[in-house]
């Protein structure tokens, strides 16, 4: 019975690891054999790693919006890149929703996404000129703005020594008695 069990437990591991070994590898194969769309401001990116070189070209992409129906009616850009990555960009693109489509040189079609670009909000940026101190920063303890007299000074100095001195007869009357539950 105990013998059994333990050959469960390892019959469910050894399951539960190829299991997730298959999902991993389609994971992998399905980034590979698509497109990554993106978006940053108003201009809107491609990249893919499915398109092959055919007489010089690695194909074209396309970005429709929601009333064209097909890639020929979209805003074409020819893919450039190498081998190992490919990708195709389109600027000044208005807020709203868009489908990408990516058609290779040979004719395959690479993959489809929408991506939704957001209305862009430019800050206004203003900046005004100040006159700068005379003076310059007066540094200090505390980063002190006036210039203190002696007297103050001192009158500092005997607070931070009292200060120190009961601290140390606080402790030191406090480790001297025994301690009482």
């Amino acid at each position: 019975m105990r013998n059994s069990s333990l050959f469960l437990r390892s019959g469910l591991t050894v399951a539960a690891a190829s299991a997730l070994s298959f999902l991993v590898a389609a994971g992998s194969a399905e980034a590979q054999s698509g497109i990554s769309v993106s978006t940053t401001g108003t201009t809107v990116s491609v990249t893919t790693r499915a398109c092959t070189n055919v007489n010089g070209s690695w194909g074209t992409a396309s970005l429709l919006n929601s009333r064209q129906a097909n890639f020929s009616q979209g805003r074409q850009v020819s893919l450039s890149g190498t081998s190992a990555l490919q990708s195709a960009a389109w600027s000044n693109v208005s807020a709203g929703t868009y489908t990408v489509i990516v058609i290779c040189s040979d004719g395959t079609t690479a993959g489809t996404q929408s991506v939704i670009v957001s209305p862009s909000v430019r800050p206004t940026i203003s900046a005004t000129a100040t006159a700068s101190p005379s003076r310059g920063v007066m540094g200090g303890v505390g980063g002190g703005s006036q210039d203190y007299g002696t007297l103050t000074l001192v009158g500092g100095g005997v607070l931070v020594g009292t200060a120190v001195a009961g601290t140390a007869w606080y402790l030191r009357r406090r480790t001297s008695k025994p301690y009482r539950l």
